[in-house]
């Protein structure tokens, strides 16, 4: 039976964003294509947060091992990484998620296109599709999911050897004895974490003043004091003016006094550039800043039947962020009248670095340039019972709250198992919980959670165990 070629939805980008769109589309009785030109899933599913997690897995099991005798087991001779093992795994891992994608498109019964498209002429009320393979499709609305790619900078272009992009230092073949890592934000502090694990000797570099600068100034100190308690050296403050390669490895150079550096192989993680290229937007009223799409809280664009959401559409860059505009943006486009668009504040983010960051919300300095007079609750994971037991109790519980009003105005976390514990505040935050609900939540006992309870006990003056 010939292929459906006129849709009421084509979704461009089969990411966490395009394929959860098309997939809410279809229930709500849309008919719908998805078009993708490599894999279904993403960068996400198939070269960022699932395979990258594997690998962290990974990292932690060999971690894990070192510290089996405090725990009064004893393991008996060399401990050995099957690296292509490990490896492998991770493409697994991203392989069966990115099946499971294609089998609920087709449970669905949205169509999939395999191809690259490319925004054509208005026919009516219909807007064509083109597509690589020759064909057209039209669509009466339609959803630019297209993602973003690493962004290089001048004098740090990446050669896939010894200069790395996320995607070559998800695969190494080898491990390099030394590394040095440009950037430090999530992307680059999980691979930091990662190969410091892994018996690499990391340099991780950072032009801001602090790693992790988009977190609390707190939390990022605490997890910089623990990377280098781990041995991993950190440059803050610099600024790299190039990254050279030759068959010994790498040499970074910096502007001023600051020496050059020399490493194996270097990773660049200096943040994503939106795929806008090539999408056919000529013509269109759809605008383009920085290398990514303007849109309104509802994902559309100034061209009306036009969309874009998830990382095309800006920051910040995560794939829950993604999938939420999805939806929001097709139960708009449906009229539903509770559609509800991303609030301001209500994205969590996480990184999945040893150890692990969490955060939510307001940072400290930011509530206060806000014009908010806020109390503070902090509560340190070396008093949780739970987080002693299982031997990792460096941590720190940090809320912040509206002195006036109660309002959960921004958490932050560092420790074991946050990446796990923010929904308790994304989803106090959603419901507009104050301290007076949250200090009346039972949590039970013994939990990692009980910490974010103390937190906001320590707020206003009634933490108990600490």
């Amino acid at each position: 039976m010939a292929q459906e070629k006129n849709f009421d939805l084509v979704v461009i980008g089969g990411g966490p964003g395009g394929y959860v769109a098309a997939i809410r589309a279809a229930q709500l009785g849309m008919s719908v294509a998805l078009v993708e030109r490599e894999h279904l899933g993403g960068i996400c599913l198939n070269w960022g947060c699932i395979p990258t997690k594997a690998l962290l897995r990974a990292a932690e099991l060999r971690h894990s091992i070192d510290e089996m005798q405090a725990f009064g087991i004893t393991i008996t001779g060399e401990v050995k990484i099957d690296l292509p093992a490990v490896v492998k795994r991770s493409r697994k891992v991203a392989e069966r998620l990115s099946m499971g994608v294609k089998h609920l498109l087709k449970k669905n019964k949205v169509s999939v296109f395999d191809a690259v498209a490319k925004l054509g002429a208005k026919q009516g009320d219909q807007r064509v599709v083109s597509l690589s393979d020759g064909g057209d499709i039209t669509g009466r609305n339609i959803i630019l999911a297209t993602g973003a790619r690493a962004r290089t900078l001048p004098g740090l272009e990446a050669d896939g050897t010894k200069i790395l992009t996320y995607r070559e230092a998800m695969i190494p073949e080898t491990m390099p004895k030394s590394l040095v890592i440009i950037g430090s934000g999530a992307i680059g502090a999980e691979f930091a974490s990662f190969y410091l694990d892994m018996g690499v000797d990391v340099t991780l570099i950072e032009a801001m003043d602090r790693i992790l600068p988009v977190e609390d100034e707190e939390i990022s100190s605490f997890v910089q004091n623990a990377f280098e308690k781990r041995g991993m050296k950190i440059m803050t403050g610099v600024k790299l003016s190039s990254l050279t390669a030759s068959k010994a490895g790498v040499t970074a150079a910096f502007d001023g006094k600051q020496d050059d550096i020399s490493a194996e192989r270097a990773i660049l993680a200096v943040g994503i550039t939106g795929n806008t290229e090539a999408l056919g937007l000529e013509g269109t009223g759809v605008k383009v800043e920085r290398n990514h799409i303007v849109t309104d809280k509802s994902g559309a664009t100034g061209e009306p039947g036009i969309y874009a959401i998830g990382d095309v559409a800006g920051p910040p860059w995560l794939a829950h962020k993604a999938s939420h505009e999805g939806i929001a943006c097709v139960e708009h486009m449906a009229g539903m009248k509770d559609a509800h668009p991303i609030a301001d504040g209500a994205v969590p983010g996480c990184t999945y670095c040893r150890p692990q960051v969490a955060s939510i919300g307001l940072t400290e300095a930011a509530a206060k340039a806000a014009g908010h007079d806020i109390r503070v609750g902090r509560f340190p994971m070396l008093a949780n019972g739970k987080a002693i037991a299982m031997g990792d109790d460096q941590g720190l519980i940090k809320t912040l709250f509206d002195k006036k009003t109660g309002e959960l105005l921004g958490a932050h976390m560092v420790g074991p198992e946050v990446t796990e514990l923010i929904q308790g505040y994304a989803v106090a935050r959603t419901l507009e919980a104050t301290e007076a609900e949250l200090m009346q939540t039972i949590f039970p006992h013994p939990t990692l959670s009980e910490a974010m309870h103390e937190s906001v006990l320590d707020a206003y003056g009634r933490a108990i165990h600490f």
